[in-house]
C-alpha cells in the first residue's frame, strides 16, 4: 500500500486501480486523492503500451471518469 494511503488508513478515499505508485497526496478539504498523469502513463508504459496508447487509455478510461464526489483529481504534472 502506498505510504500515503498508510496515513489516511482511517479515511475512505476513492483510489484507481493499479495506479498507487503514481499518488502525489491528498486534498484533505474534500478527501480526494492527487495523482500525476506523468507517473500514471510511465506505469501503463511499463505494461507494455506506448506513449500513445497510455495517453489515449488514461484519456477515455481515467481522466474523463466521474464516479462522484470523491473522484480523484488528475495533476498535468509533466509540462
Amino acid at each position: 500500500m502506498n505510504k500515503i494511503l498508510q496515513y489516511f488508513a482511517d479515511s475512505e478515499l476513492l483510489t484507481a486501480d493499479g495506479f498507487d505508485d503514481a499518488i502525489l497526496g491528498v486534498d484533505t478539504h474534500t478527501d480526494r486523492v492527487i495523482y500525476s498523469l506523468r507517473r500514471c502513463r510511465e506505469i501503463l508504459m511499463s505494461q507494455g503500451m506506448s506513449y500513445e496508447e497510455a495517453l489515449e487509455y488514461l484519456d477515455f478510461n481515467v481522466i474523463d471518469a466521474y464516479v462522484g464526489k470523491q473522484t480523484p483529481v488528475w495533476c498535468q504534472d509533466d509540462i
